[in-house]
């Protein structure tokens, strides 16, 4: 899938508090966790982002506590993807088992600016910005196929479906 997003930079550290602050765990919808993301650091962020738009970060983006909320509101809130220069493992994982796709890319996260237009490929971790082509690091082949059906409870639906179809269950 390629589209053309613009880029959210944020710095170092992005917990999962200020990604989702706390008063919106009871939210019962995405959407509804979506409408407060990243509201305690850009307040203005949920009515600039649009379907498609990127996050680009620092180093440990997702540190604290390991609730699945954060990736959940940034995927409502549009984002495509989200490239830092690290992440914080649970939320790694996390965002893997709901679909949301996450890469390493140090030097795009360097050369990126808010509100520059990247193009993204998503399949193959390849981002243009000004010209030039980044390389994320590439996931194991198991968690693109776990991101590409939508998330960890989409992909053992379809991988139990399949067995049953071939008679292996």
């Amino acid at each position: 899938m390629k589209t053309n997003p613009v880029i959210h930079v944020y710095g170092d550290h992005v917990d999962t508090d200020t990604i989702i602050p706390g008063q919106y765990l009871t939210a019962r919808t995405e959407h509804e966790l979506g409408a407060h993301c990243l509201e305690g650091l850009d307040p203005g962020f949920v009515g600039r982002v649009r379907a498609g738009d990127v996050i680009v970060a620092g180093r440990n983006f997702g540190c604290g506590s390991s609730r699945e909320h954060a990736p959940i509101a940034i995927k409502a809130a549009g984002v495509s993807c989200v490239i830092a220069r690290s992440f914080a493992r649970i939320f790694y994982r996390n965002a893997v088992n709901i679909g949301l796709p996450v890469f390493e890319c140090p030097e795009l996260v360097d050369a990126a600016s808010s509100g520059e237009v990247i193009e993204a490929d998503l399949e193959a971790g390849v981002f243009r910005l000004g010209g030039k082509a980044f390389q994320a690091e590439a996931a194991a082949p198991y968690v693109q196929r776990i991101v590409r059906a939508g998330g960890l409870v989409p992909f053992t639906r379809a991988e139990l479906a399949a067995r049953r179809s071939d008679g292996k269950i």
